[in-house]
């Protein structure tokens, strides 16, 4: 028999129950919607995690202390002091690979202008802090190594901090504001980032000389990161290794001696978030395709019972010539096609439900080719598979008792 033939068949046989037709199909609909809104939207989640830390600088590069051990136990580095200004400048000055480089330091309180409060963070750095971190000035200028070197009781504020502490749209250029008791001459006024992919609002900032965090607020002798721009995103390994070199050598560390610092590249960062947000998506792809096999079993299910309400029917083809083939091929057929427009009605509403949500986001919108490839395969072997055996019943029933079966 014409195989166009038999899918035309099957095709009027399923119209004749459109609503049972449709509630099988729900289900192959549902998963492979789940699917392909999953993958998609984990592929918009990474796609945007990337560009955001691309947006801090791929070559970008961070020591940080090394977490403290006590008796085998692992008591994080709030009390590690191993790092120094003095290695900022050592890497500054032995650092071939380095562009920029700036000394850390944080600090949370409260900030103050007249009436007006905000509870933010200040971040301590050198003149070269805003280059290294891709932040740009709006207005106002940078501070100068000078008054780093005199912790100068100026900063630069962040688009938050200004709507918040100069609520009425004044310009805080000029201006005093209090950083606990601390009083700060406002120089600057950062271009607004928006909020990063973890919902951090990257416009929350203050950033003044690291010599005025670390002397006049925190009231310490070390700082609590570098972080360093290698020449080009090229040789950003190099650097790293030119880094840890030249502080193993700073800390007086002998070949045996474990680091007590590490050393992070953005590159590092942004794979190890593509892995995380990779496992997630595949993790969640394979939930929602758990649904793709309940909607296998109800087509089986649905094909059991077409069969035992087509018993005559099939006796009837078989007395006027139809082959075993022939009625197999039919009813695999009706799974096939229940299988492939339940799959397609799946794979546009994941597309729409998957624009949808990365809008509401505000997420990339990425449609992942090889998943709605794999869904429609899925979709036909998934017909192919749970078909076969109540097809195969069909096929095998003896068509004298067929014709007599009430």
């Amino acid at each position: 028999m014409n195989i166009l033939n038999l899918f035309r068949i099957a095709y009027k046989a399923l119209m004749r129950n459109k609503t049972r037709a449709f509630l099988t199909m729900l289900g192959i609909i549902i998963g492979i919607t789940s699917v392909i809104t999953m993958v998609s939207l984990g592929q918009s989640s990474s796609h945007n995690i990337s560009n955001q830390i691309s947006g801090m600088g791929t070559n970008l590069i961070m020591v940080m202390r090394a977490s403290q051990r006590q008796g085998g136990v692992n008591i994080g580095t709030s009390n590690v002091q191993t790092l120094t200004s003095k290695d900022a400048d050592a890497i500054r000055a032995r650092a071939k690979n380095v562009s920029a480089v700036t000394a850390v330091v944080n600090a949370s309180g409260q900030l103050v202008n007249g009436s007006n409060n905000w509870p933010g963070s200040i971040q301590g750095g050198n003149s070269d802090f805003l280059s290294i971190r891709k932040y740009e000035l709006a207005s106002g200028t940078n501070f100068t190594e000078q008054d780093v070197r005199s912790a100068a009781k100026v900063c630069i504020l962040g688009q938050t901090v200004v709507d918040n502490l100069f609520p009425d749209g004044e310009s805080p250029l000029g201006k005093n504001i209090r950083f606990g008791k601390i009083p700060f001459r406002v120089i600057g006024v950062l271009e607004s980032k928006g909020q990063n992919q973890m919902g951090q609002d990257q416009d929350d900032v203050v950033i003044a000389p690291f010599s005025t965090v670390q002397k006049r607020i925190l009231a310490i002798t070390y700082i609590h990161t570098i972080h360093a721009s290698a020449v080009t995103e090229a040789v950003t390994e190099a650097a790293k290794e030119e880094i840890e070199m030249i502080l193993r050598d700073v800390h007086h560390l002998k070949p045996d001696q474990e680091s007590d610092f590490e050393v992070r590249t953005q590159q590092e960062m942004l794979e190890m978030m593509d892995t995380v947000v990779g496992f997630l998506t595949v993790l969640l792809a394979a939930i929602a395709s758990i649904s793709l096999l309940v909607g296998g079993i109800g087509i089986m299910n649905i094909m059991y019972v077409t069969v035992t309400e087509r018993i005559k029917e099939i006796g009837l083809r078989m007395s006027i010539g139809a082959k075993n083939r022939d009625i197999l091929l039919q009813f695999l057929c009706e799974s096939i096609i229940l299988s492939l427009i339940g799959g397609i009605v799946g794979i546009i509403l994941g597309l729409l439900a998957s624009y949808g949500v990365s809008a509401v986001l505000g997420w990339p919108f990425i449609v992942s080719g090889q998943a709605m490839i794999l869904s429609f395969v899925v979709c036909a072997a998934t017909g192919i598979f749970f078909g076969w055996y109540p097809a195969k019943k069909a096929a095998s029933l003896d068509p004298i008792l067929a014709l007599r079966y009430e």
